[in-house]
Order: structure tokens, then sequence, then C-alpha cells
């Protein structure tokens, strides 16, 4: 084995650090909008609609709601059936007068004017999925 020097383990230690500075590759950094429409709240829409497989609806497109804690969402009607799955923390959610918990990974669907409102009652930050169906 050869010996490491100081300024071997320098110039090692630059390259490393180089590397993991490099910037992402533009393609991942485009893609989506976000918005903002409840204090903690950002919804972040990803562009493009794909065509649907399932009878009844012609495309699904994907929004991801990355919620802070403390925030809740207002609890507009749903614009069109969905799949919704928690991928990071835990939500409590209020749907059509019933409440129950949903914890990383749990998966659940909505109607077309669904009434829904989520709360992130816990202390990190939650994200809900949403593949939305759309007719």
């Amino acid at each position: 084995m050869r010996k490491v020097d100081r300024r071997s383990a320098l110039g090692i230690a630059l390259a490393a650090v180089s590397t993991a500075m490099i910037k992402p590759a533009k393609a991942q950094a485009t893609g989506y909008k976000d918005a903002a429409p409840w204090p903690g709240v950002v919804v972040r829409e990803y562009e493009g609609d794909t065509p649907s497989l399932i009878p009844g609806f012609k495309t699904v497109s994907m929004r991801d709601v990355i919620m802070q804690p403390g925030s809740k969402t207002m609890g507009p009607p749903m614009m069109n059936a969905m799949i919704c799955h928690i991928t990071e923390g835990e939500l409590r959610l209020e749907q059509d007068g019933k409440t129950f918990t949903g914890k990383k990974n749990f998966v659940w669907t909505c109607n077309k004017e669904t009434k829904e409102q989520a709360y992130n009652d816990g202390n990190v930050v939650a994200i809900m999925r949403i593949t939305d169906l759309k007719a």
C-alpha cells in the first residue's frame, strides 16, 4: 500500500468536495410549478397529463401537497377523482364529516366534489402525493 501524505489527502478531499457541490442537471430543476394557497402549504404541480387506461378517465396527473407543522388546507370540494398517498409525515384528515389519520404510506381515495381538509398536527413536514384522475 502507498503511504498518503498531506498533499495527497488534501487533493482527495478537494475532489470529494467538488463532486458533492456539482449542481443538479437542469432537467431535475424543472418540470413543476409551486403555489402556496394557504400558510405553510405548498402545492407542487408536475407538468403534463398522461393518457389513462382506466375506464371513465381520459388523463392522469400528479401533484404534491407539502405541509409544514401546524398548517392546514381549507377543505375545498375536490375538482376530480383522485388517489392520495402520504409519502412523508402524518396528517389528520377530515373527509365528508369523518376524521382519520394518514401515516406514512397510507393511501386513500376521493371522488369529485368530496370535501376534505388536511391538518399537519405533527412536528415534521408532511407530504401528500395526489394522482388526479381526470374525466
